[in-house]
């Protein structure tokens, strides 16, 4: 089953070119542990004015990134990051999960 997951993430001021050259460079072990537990088509959008950014993902099956918490490589990048982002204690970004209440193919 495809599903279709959105949500809203924070960045600190002054880091926004710092954002991008993190994931232009995306751990290749972080990417294929995404892809492998069914996340693709994930994308992040900044807007610069709030600097929230918001990030769309398709899955198929039943979780999406924010299912692999225990994973020691997200940890590890949640850490490598927590310096730009706002953060919950363990490191995690602080996450607001969004409803989806339109789609159109």
């Amino acid at each position: 089953m495809e599903q279709r997951l959105a949500f809203v993430m924070k960045l600190k001021k002054g880091f926004e070119k710092e954002y991008q050259r993190r994931h232009a460079a995306i751990w290749p072990e972080l990417k294929a542990l995404l892809s492998h537990s069914g996340v693709f088509d994930y994308s992040i959008f900044l807007d610069k004015k709030t600097l929230n950014l918001f990030a769309f993902q398709k899955i198929s099956g039943e979780g999406g990134s924010q299912d692999l918490a225990l994973d020691p490589i997200v940890q590890r990048w949640w850490t490598y990051m927590a310096d730009i982002m706002e953060t919950n204690p363990d490191n995690s970004p602080v996450s607001i999960p969004l409803e989806e209440v339109f789609h159109m193919d």
